[in-house]
């Protein structure tokens, strides 16, 4: 779209994987904030902007920040500009609260006190903008879809992650899935339940992980991941059951007797039936999530299944 309303200019792209690398591995300490996360990425798109004007000689870069924007407030935008090597030389079209048509001399535009739009105004002005050159607000790449930490609660997911004292990539993408629960304190449930995620689920298995399924063939699927080596007999006992209870809570039709579960490790052809009473609610899981495991009235009892 850009290149065919502007096709007499080159544009470019550059990748920022190892930067975003480095502020993963910066220190992390309690909760997740977006402010500071928004803050920080931020920093670095200008600090990469800010390399890149030197090398072809550029004056301005010109940015879509708005004042308010998760938190952000003018002294944060000031100062995250400074930083990078790049006061008043970054435009703000949509935050410094001019027409977006109205032509004014850059320099005197970079240098302006801050008069910022509202929220609100900003947003009617893009609707406005978009529909007078054709575009579709609802577009799949705006930043609500790109940027996974403004989807409420993944940013805690991530912080979580981020205070263990190692994750790959595979863990990452566990905290993609809508039903991920982490029990203290090491313990991690991820669970599918239509066919569409249950097909991504199953290429995240590690050899260590228990697969936890009902024996109906469009029941939910869970991947269980925990320090299994650590744990003693009552203790894995205790895991799997909570793990089995979880995974029939979510049956699509409701069961108040006990449910056949099967269960097995990645690394073993060997699966086990448990039979288990599903949770009242899923409300009931929530509150379990982040707590100690509940210790069980006794060890399950099991069957092996060939």
């Amino acid at each position: 779209m850009i290149k065919d309303e502007w096709n007499h200019l080159s544009f470019r792209t550059q990748s920022l994987k190892r930067e975003y690398k480095s502020l993963v591995q910066l220190p992390r300490s309690g909760a997740f904030s977006l402010t500071k996360s928004c803050l920080g990425c931020r920093y670095l798109l200008l600090r990469r902007a800010a390399r890149y004007m030197e090398r072809i000689g550029a004056d301005f870069v010109c940015t879509g920040g708005v004042d308010g924007t998760h938190g952000i407030e003018a002294a944060d935008l000031r100062e995250i500009e400074k930083r990078a090597g790049l006061e008043h030389r970054v435009l703000r079209p949509l935050y410094d609260g001019f027409p977006l048509t109205q032509v004014r001399n850059l320099e005197m535009w970079s240098g302006l006190p801050d008069s910022p739009h509202t929220s609100a105004g900003v947003q009617e002005d893009l609707l406005e903008l978009a529909e007078a050159l054709g575009l579709d607000p609802s577009d799949p790449a705006s930043h609500t879809r790109r940027c996974k930490l403004t989807v409420p609660g993944f940013g805690d997911r991530v912080a979580n992650l981020f205070g263990e004292p190692g994750f790959t990539l595979n863990a990452l993408r566990l905290l993609d899935f809508p039903l991920y629960y982490k029990i203290a304190p090491d313990t991690k449930l991820v669970i599918a339940t239509d066919e569409q995620s249950k097909r991504e689920l199953q290429n995240l298995f590690l050899p260590q992980d228990l697969r936890i399924y009902p024996p109906t063939p469009h029941g939910p699927m869970t991947l269980v991941r925990t320090a299994w080596s650590d744990k003693g007999c009552d203790e894995r006992a205790r895991v799997i059951e909570l793990a089995a209870r979880i995974t029939a809570t979510y049956l699509p039709e409701r069961r108040e007797f006990a449910i056949p579960i099967y269960y097995r490790f990645e690394s073993e052809d060997e699966r086990w039936l448990l039979n288990v009473a599903p949770f009242e609610s899923v409300e009931t899981i929530s509150a379990l999530a982040c707590v100690e495991v509940a210790p069980s009235t006794g060890a399950p009892s099991r069957a092996a299944v060939g």
